[in-house]
């Protein structure tokens, strides 16, 4: 009987320099395999609980709490002990915890595990992770590279330059995947030289992308276009751009300060409207707060068959959040961030519920990532529409990127 031998927990940095979990599993068969869990930056509210130890050290951001939680709790109940398979070692994590959010042992602690035992049994059998995954739970939907979401322009948390949304992506629809990565990066780097031309900042947001203090979002787009067009694709049938709006972070309670001006529902609608058919606009995150279902629903009304409306903290990867949109007919896309939730089985569980009612699904890193590409197989495994990596730069954002381009090349 196939048995974890042995696990521990290390306490490391990710891309923020914060510290996060790294979990390292050995199986009875002497298969190693490893996991490195993200961090958010921009979380929803709803999000399962990331614990954190308080105090002075790293600023209270130290997690040595769930390392210990790796190392003693999760391990006595694991180690040496009869696991069926990834499903029931996710269930008895969760089972072991015994909290609606994962607040006792840390979301981070239990994610760490199942990731590393995802990666080890897919290394014992001898399988791709995305092949251990699609055999796991049962997927037979066609396998397919998804279409990347590049945030090559950062703004809202992600960078310190006064702008109200969060992330200005391109979207490349060529027809392989390295040509996809290709015409981003080729816009990328254009769009560095149109802003060092304006004498605007290079500098880097959180995931990857420029951060130049503009005027306004709407300034921001221009740019993005203007890029495009001087790397000689086309805006629309080439290339669409998407936004990521996290509008949860402008939110009083009570009203939209976007722009830094009180702004109504229906006034960001017609923003919207207005983007979406001048700057070919694929996909809005987040255009409204998380707990602002009357809004969605007006939002998903008036929009829904213009452009894709993805809910990220709306949802927060959360099977029972996903069937209240269902339920209120809100958004019509799902993003899918594995820290969210806390175990790969739920996971796939929201993407699998999200398939059935025709929602988009895009695979998201986080703004704090490090170098593990586990995101990269999961998307493949559920044959998702997108993937959002972040700009084509920095190593904790290529890992994912350079990982598709490994698996397309092998096919």
């Amino acid at each position: 009987m196939l048995t974890i031998k042995k696990i521990k927990g290390l306490e490391i940095l990710d891309s923020r320099g914060n510290p996060t979990v790294a979990t390292f599993i050995e199986l009875s068969s002497g298969v190693k395999a490893s996991a490195l869990v993200p961090s958010g930056a921009s979380t929803g509210r709803h999000e399962a609980f990331e614990l954190r130890d308080g105090g002075k050290r790293y600023q209270g951001l130290g997690v040595r709490q769930a390392i210990k939680n790796i190392e003693n709790e999760i391990a006595k109940t694991i180690v040496n002990k009869k696991i069926d398979d990834l499903i029931d070692l996710d269930y008895t994590l969760c089972s072991l915890d015994g909290t609606v959010n994962k607040q006792r042992l840390g979301a981070n602690a239990i994610l760490g595990v199942s990731m590393a035992y995802a990666r080890a049994c897919a290394y014992h059998y001898r399988q791709p992770l995305f092949a251990f995954l699609r055999q796991v739970y049962g997927y037979n939907y066609k396998i397919r590279i998804p279409i990347p979401m590049m945030n090559i322009l950062n703004g809202g948390k992600h960078a310190d330059n006064g702008l109200s949304i969060q992330e200005f992506m391109i979207v490349p629809k060529q027809h392989t995947f390295a040509e996809r990565l290709r015409a981003g990066a080729e816009i990328y780097h254009v769009l560095k030289k149109i802003l060092k031309t304006k004498k605007l900042s290079t500098g880097l947001g959180d995931e990857g992308g420029f951060a130049p203090r503009l005027l306004n979002s709407e300034v921001a787009l221009q740019l993005l276009v203007q890029a495009i067009k001087m790397s000689k694709y086309k805006l629309g049938k080439d290339i669409f751009l998407a936004l990521d709006v996290a509008a949860s972070e402008f939110f009083d309670g009570k009203n939209y300060n976007f722009e830094n001006k009180k702004t109504s529902i229906e006034k960001l609608i017609n923003i919207y409207k207005k983007w979406i058919d001048k700057y070919s606009l694929l996909a809005i995150e987040d255009g409204l707060a998380e707990d602002d279902w009357l809004g969605w629903q007006k939002l998903t009304k008036e929009l829904g068959a213009k452009t894709l409306l993805v809910g990220d903290d709306l949802f927060v990867t959360n099977q029972e959040r996903l069937q209240q949109g269902i339920d209120q007919k809100v958004a019509n896309a799902i993003l899918i961030k594995l820290n969210q939730i806390g175990t790969v089985t739920e996971t796939m569980q929201t993407v699998i519920a999200a398939q059935k009612n025709n929602y988009k699904i895009i695979i998201s890193h986080r703004s704090g990532e490090t170098t593990d590409d586990f995101i990269a197989d999961l998307a493949v495994a559920v044959s998702a529409d997108y993937i959002k990596s972040g700009a084509p730069a920095r190593s904790e954002r290529l890992a994912k990127y350079n990982r598709l381009l490994k698996i397309e090349h092998a096919k």
